[in-house]
């Protein structure tokens, strides 16, 4: 009876039943998160400053993550990880939906978008260490794409389809009993989510496979853990060229990490507060549809030239292309065109040169990882990222109320220049071959 549960249980499940899923799962709370509450804190009314504040400390923990990451371990299994945060994320939706229409929705609100955060973040780390251990290393090889892939889609269907779904909501386009009721609009996006979610943890629970390497370690002690986590963050900040690389780290998205938070609010605002007032369904077709795409499109740009040509030849260029786009917001802006064209045109370039661009950043990080302790040193960096996008993006809608729209892009393209000059200084560090194919 025991063998056939074993058996049973260690049964090779295909994985295209499930890494497309995962990872659609993992990638969307991070933009619902990220993203879609900039959105619809805006549509709500809120300014702003405390728009970029508040959502800019989400992102917390994916800063922190690897402080906790290896305690993961200890307890229960990835697999159960994964459905437990998937559960976690669901009922955070859910308690969204239902406290958007009350008059104390910010408070609450918050409260479960900080259980979505701490809850995807885990989920990141749990899902991450399931596909090595579900899979072959020749498995890993060819589904990285398609993951990826996936976890773009849900950019898409979350920045894109719900904005454009909460848009056409707010018209009255699918009922007309919703229109001009914007709360209402945005509750059912939210408990579109939730539902999405719990359908997700169900199927999840069920397919996927349970690999025999997936299990608690034993012997492992917290405080042992710990004990190697200390000399592995301790041999981190030995590496060659500290100050340079936290300066990269810091300073390369600087502009970006500004522009991000705004970006949204500026499509939305009225005329008079020098906003472009486009439709909350125009914006997620032109930002989170048409903006992701072109954002993917550079990011598989920057990794057939970097294989092509190495990485030290292209960093410069592609520092360039992250930062320089950055301009057409200042034209857009000024000049507040009525095309939507003309707008669209200006966000896929804007996207297109930040996915090229971002390819930079996440070679860099690969690159400072590599020797002992790969993995937990890439960790490491990304929390890095993490703070790096945090810590500008908190005080982005303060800088913007206080100056205005035109100004503050052109703040943001003076806050470009340190990562140019990062990526100039890096470049004369990096191997000539590393990166070629």
């Amino acid at each position: 009876m025991n063998k056939r549960y074993t058996m049973i249980k260690e049964k090779k499940t295909n994985p295209w039943a499930w890494i497309p899923t995962l990872y659609f799962a993992e990638g969307l709370p991070y933009v619902a998160v990220m993203t879609v509450a900039v959105i619809m804190y805006k549509r709500l009314g809120l300014s702003n400053t405390d728009i970029a504040l508040y959502t800019s400390w989400l992102y917390l923990p994916w800063v922190i993550k690897p402080l906790w990451s290896p305690f993961v371990d200890l307890i229960k299994t990835k697999r159960a990880w994964i459905v437990a945060m998937q559960g976690f994320i669901g009922a955070g939706f859910a308690g969204i939906a239902f406290f958007i229409p009350t008059d104390y929705y910010l408070q609450v609100t918050l409260a479960f978008f900080w259980l979505l955060a701490f809850s995807s973040a885990t989920h990141d780390i749990a899902a991450d260490g399931f596909y090595m251990l579900g899979l072959t290393s020749g498995e890993q090889s060819f589904f990285v794409g398609i993951r990826n892939i996936f976890y773009r889609f849900a950019s898409i269907f979350g920045q894109g389809v719900l904005v454009m779904f909460a848009g056409w909501m707010e018209t009255g386009a699918i009922f007309p009993s919703t229109a001009g009721k914007i709360s209402l609009a945005w509750s059912i996006t939210f408990y579109l989510l939730a539902a999405i979610f719990i359908g997700l943890t169900l199927y999840h629970k069920y397919i996927l496979p349970h690999p025999a390497s997936d299990a608690k370690r034993e012997g492992l002690s917290a405080k042992k853990l710990l004990e190697d986590f200390l000399l592995t963050f301790e041999s981190f900040f030995r590496k060659k060229n500290l100050g340079l690389m936290f300066f990269f780290l810091l300073t390369y998205r600087l502009g970006e990490s500004q522009l991000v938070k705004i970006t949204s609010p500026f499509l939305l605002d009225t005329a008079d507060k020098g906003g472009l007032a486009l439709p909350t369904a125009t914006v997620g077709m032109i930002y989170g549809t048409i903006g992701v795409i072109a954002l993917l499109l550079g990011g598989i740009l920057g990794g057939i030239v970097v294989s092509r040509h190495g990485f030290k030849q292209w960093i410069l260029p592609m520092a360039l292309a992250i930062n320089l786009p950055d301009l057409l917001y200042v034209y857009l802006a000024a000049a507040t065109p009525d095309s939507t064209w003309l707008i669209i045109m200006s966000v896929a370039i804007e996207q297109l040169g930040y996915g090229f661009g971002f390819t930079a950043y996440m070679l860099y990080l690969i690159y400072i990882a590599d020797g002992e302790h790969k993995t937990a040193h890439y960790a490491i960096g990304t929390g890095f990222m993490a703070l790096g996008m945090m810590l500008p993006g908190m005080v982005a809608g303060w800088i913007q109320e206080t100056i205005g729209y035109t100004n503050f892009f052109i703040w943001v393209c003076v806050c470009t220049i340190p990562g140019i000059v990062a990526a100039f200084m890096v470049r004369n560090k990096i191997d000539p071959e590393f990166g070629k194919k």
